[in-house]
């Protein structure tokens, strides 16, 4: 049993917890928070080993919450160590694992140069074997790298052009905006995201633009995709739903927005409402030659649980691609084929 540190319990953390425990060779050895709030407690209440900074250990004794011990005692235990930690944060706590000799898994707010290698599963499992510290593209960049890579298995992708209509918030992000209000994010073209699909596919020709909306369910993405040869509608539909990691939306089924998709999952009993699927809606996929058109939905706070657990294994070199790729689908449940 592979022993995995968590540091950092937030959004994606508390996933990443879940999925490590429901993984039949990872045991989670316990969790890092610096203050004693709702998502400790919780935390405690399961039964998680919860470690502190040492100067945080009288806060949470006299919040009710008993610690196991501090950060660098979790570290010291584990084999390797996944960083949930904020945007920016990650990069400094890298001093730590390095101290102690720790693989590291890193997570799409950090800089591309704090890992050896930005991490896909479906694109380049491979190159990151071995790696030290590999960092896990977010949760964007995640959608947009499955969805060209699973394409370019059907005809080789030779350009991109997207756009990326982003949520404003996550769900728990009562301070965030805007309230009324489209913005570009930012206001210049290419944004952000096609650099950092680059970061794992160096060579590709992508431009992405991206713009804010007052959401929180899930962002959309707006793709045209150029490919080598031409292909046809039934082919790209039949591409994604023999694909695990994508489910497709019937036009039949009446679901026709990123409200009704968080719906449908917790109609169906999902933990958290969580699609760590790509989930594409049928009727906009349309070809023109060797043109792809397609929308899809991304949900923000689960998409990159499964790339999370495919990388500690990638890191530890613990089983190849396709072994990871299926152990990880099984144990938390991830399909393929229709949402409903």
């Amino acid at each position: 049993m592979i022993k995995v540190a968590l540091n950092g319990y937030g959004t994606i953390g508390k996933r990443v917890a879940n999925a490590i425990m429901l993984q039949p060779d990872m045991k989670l050895i316990g969790i890092a928070k610096t203050s004693p709030n709702y998502e400790a407690f919780i935390a405690q209440k399961m039964g998680i080993n919860i470690f502190v900074p040492q100067e945080s250990i009288k806060s949470f004794d006299e919040a009710g919450i008993k610690v196991a011990g501090n950060i660098e005692d979790m570290i010291k235990e584990a084999d390797i160590v996944v960083d949930a930690t904020p945007n920016g944060v990650g990069a400094q706590y890298k001093e730590l694992y390095q101290k102690f000799g720790k693989n590291a898994i890193f997570q799409g707010g950090e800089k591309a140069n704090v890992a050896d290698v930005s991490f896909s599963s479906l694109c380049n499992y491979n190159e990151a074997i071995g790696k030290k510290y590999i960092r896990v593209v977010s949760c964007n960049t995640t959608a947009l790298l499955r969805t060209i890579c699973t394409l370019n298995k059907l005809s080789k992708v030779e350009k991109v052009r997207a756009t990326i209509v982003r949520r404003a918030a996550d769900p728990k992000e009562v301070k965030k905006g805007p309230i009324n209000a489209l913005v570009p994010d930012p206001a210049s073209v290419p944004s952000h995201h096609a650099k950092d699909v680059n970061s794992v596919l160096k060579d590709l020709d992508i431009i992405t633009m991206a713009v804010i909306a007052p959401t929180t369910y899930m962002h959309m993405h707006l793709l045209n995709v150029t490919l080598k040869s031409q292909v046809s509608k039934e082919d790209v539909i039949n591409q994604f739903l023999n694909t695990n990691r994508f489910l497709l939306v019937r036009g039949k089924s009446k679901v026709n927005s990123t409200a009704e998709i968080i719906e449908v999952a917790r109609d169906l009993g999902r933990i958290r409402n969580d699609i760590p699927e790509v989930v594409i809606f049928e009727d906009s996929i349309y070809t023109m030659g060797n043109e792809v058109f397609l929308m899809y939905a991304v949900h923000q706070e689960s998409i990159v649980v499964p790339e999370n657990i495919d990388a500690i294994r990638a890191s530890l070199n613990l089983a190849s691609a396709e072994d990871s790729i299926k152990i990880t689908n099984t144990s938390l449940n991830i399909s393929k084929g229709y949402l409903i």
